[in-house]
């Protein structure tokens, strides 16, 4: 299953911008450690920056700091807003 139109992935959006999660295709333990720390559809996530060398990036979600690798944030589709 693809991308939807017009969304990204996390992984795709620059420090500053913000997205609203639409789907999670991380596989099982993955998926369920992402939804536990409150990335779930719905949700609006904003990229605050990433590490020198690009990896791990620092996203908020619910009022809370969260850093991931971005081949986890590969799993992530988001629309931009």
């Amino acid at each position: 299953m693809g991308i939807k139109e017009g969304c990204k992935t996390l992984k795709d959006l620059q420090k500053g911008e913000r997205g609203k999660v639409v789907r999670i295709a991380a596989p099982g333990p993955l998926r369920r450690r992402l939804m536990d720390m409150g990335v779930v559809p719905g949700a609006e996530i904003t990229v605050e920056g990433a590490a020198p060398l690009g990896d791990p990036i620092e996203v908020t979600v619910k009022g809370y700091h969260l850093t991931l690798r971005r081949e986890e944030a590969q799993f992530i589709e988001v629309e931009p807003c």
